[in-house]
């Protein structure tokens, strides 16, 4: 997953104004299939645009099985799997607008959509896209895994050999692709877009993920492995319910300076 999107104007660099706690609300949708937690992103987004949620909102949700393709040109060719083999694993294909090539969705990974007004608080699209990483890596490091970033693929990554499964956030200088390192398993995919400067989509952490479900496709078209929580802590892996609270606190710091 990526970013999409053509600002016309960069703002990173400017002053992030606090938000409320009170002003941000949380939609927790639960399980919920992908079309209609896109049609809540879009009313909600309306919501923001129109001023009746300024801070923006925060919406959490899981999708039963399903695979998404972005707007990538050439992401349907990484859907391995044909359709008689989807069906019988209950997987649907949706074709979404958010940038990036092709994901997987499904029960277990902790879906976060941030309806955010990217002007309010002074971000351009590639510096909101870090921030989401580092919401992520964040969230990560109090159950004992540190992700970090690949200058070549947006997402956070974790070193699967490292001691204590650990790889500190630097650990891929700029410019040097995490590919060349084997290493290392990507453990949340992200894409985004924005309407008007607000945005729309946004991160998946895979934390109890059936992981057999990523060989029906090419994960974002990288031919790289994926990882999950339970893979990395095996039965001290916490609870998806854990896991939130924590992101939730994680973007209430970024967003609200606590």
């Amino acid at each position: 997953m990526a970013a999409s999107g053509n600002p016309s104007q960069d703002t990173t660099g400017m002053n992030r104004p606090p938000a409320s706690r009170e002003n941000i609300p949380i939609i927790d949708l639960h399980l919920c299939r992908y079309q209609p937690a896109w049609d809540r992103q879009v009313q909600v987004h309306e919501k923001v645009l129109q001023g009746e949620w300024p801070d923006g909102a925060l919406i959490f949700v899981e999708h039963p099985p399903v695979v998404t393709f972005g707007r990538r040109p050439g992401s349907a060719d990484h859907l391995l799997a044909d359709p008689a083999t989807l069906d019988s694993r209950g997987v649907e294909v949706v074709q979404s607008d958010r940038g990036g090539d092709i994901t997987f969705h499904g029960p277990g990974q902790l879906v976060a959509y941030p309806i955010i007004p990217l002007r309010r608080y002074g971000l351009g699209l590639l510096e909101y896209m870090r921030l989401l990483e580092q919401i992520v890596i964040n969230t990560l490091e109090p159950f004992g895994i540190r992700g970090c970033r690949d200058s070549c693929a947006t997402g956070v990554w974790v070193d699967v050999a490292g001691p204590s499964k650990i790889a500190q956030p630097d650990l891929v200088p700029a410019g040097q692709c995490v590919s060349q390192r084997a290493n290392l398993q990507k453990v949340c995919a992200m894409g985004v877009k924005l309407r008007r400067w607000i945005s729309l989509h946004g991160l998946a952490l895979n934390v109890t993920t059936d992981l057999a479900y990523f060989d029906l496709i090419n994960p974002c078209g990288l031919s790289r492995p994926v990882t999950s929580m339970r893979s990395l802590l095996g039965a001290q892996c916490p609870s998806i319910d854990a896991v939130k609270s924590r992101m939730m606190e994680e973007f209430w710091r970024q967003f609200h300076g606590d």
